[in-house]
């Protein structure tokens, strides 16, 4: 402690200054505390939602590898064969064949 003229004592300054006391006031409060937990359980609920949506995207997407594309593979072919025979009948000189099961 230092005394000054008038008798009073005054604090020492133990290095922090007024701009460090400042900020560690304001870093110590309550409101950055809740911010800094709100921020937190923001991340955290970003991130679980990001893995779950990740995980619903590969179900999606092997779904679709599994039973779509064979489906549309197997009517692709489908097309291609009816065309051909199409084709064939055309180059024959006979009109198209009549669906199945008519007479």
């Amino acid at each position: 402690m230092f005394f000054n003229r008038g008798g009073g004592s005054i604090p020492a300054d133990d290095g922090d200054g007024i701009l460090s006391r400042v900020t560690s006031s304001i870093t110590e409060s309550p409101i950055v505390y809740q911010g800094r937990r709100a921020a937190s359980d923001a991340a955290f609920v970003a991130k679980k939602l990001l893995k779950s949506t990740g995980r619903a995207a590969w179900i999606a997407g092997t779904t679709f590898l599994i039973l779509v594309v064979p489906l549309i593979i197997e009517m692709d072919r489908d097309a291609q064969l009816s065309e051909f025979e199409m084709q064939q009948a055309s180059l024959l000189g006979s009109g198209p064949a009549p669906p199945a099961g008519t007479k």
